[in-house]
């Protein structure tokens, strides 16, 4: 059996997604936050513009934390929240809250998971825009 070492997130890497992230929203006219986050749920790179309502920060954080958690977009978990749903007690059940709106995408590098990326401060379907961006920017 042979194990495949995959490279970590890395800070430039991160500094990467933040940019591309704040590009593809400053393209759109949107003030957003952006949180990274390496495979172990750590921060490793956030920014908020100081034009983004202040909740962007928190919204950020806690969709990528979900999206890291998950291993998948919060774009599309928000349908299993929803009462009847899979994980519709998740987000309570938890001491770290997750957040299932879309904006959160988990990073990948040779089909691992690596961290995740959070924006927020548009609206969701914008948010997913941002992030899914800053991650296809990285490749």
């Amino acid at each position: 059996m042979s194990t495949t070492t995959v490279a970590p997130l890395t800070t430039p890497d991160a500094e990467a997604l933040i940019e591309a992230a704040r590009s593809a929203a400053e393209a759109a006219d949107v003030a957003v936050a952006v949180t990274i986050l390496d495979a172990g749920g750590h921060l490793l790179a956030f920014q908020r513009d100081d034009r983004a309502v202040l909740i962007a920060g928190e919204t950020s954080t806690r969709k990528a934390y979900t999206a890291l958690q998950l291993d998948a977009p919060t774009a599309d978990l928000v349908a299993m929240v929803q009462p009847g749903g899979l994980f519709h007690t998740l987000p309570t059940a938890l001491d770290r809250p997750l957040l299932f709106i879309a904006g959160g995408v988990p990073v990948h590098r040779d089909g691992r998971l690596i961290g995740a990326i959070g924006v927020g401060g548009g609206a969701p379907d914008q948010d997913h825009g941002f992030a899914t961006a800053a991650v296809k920017a990285l490749d």
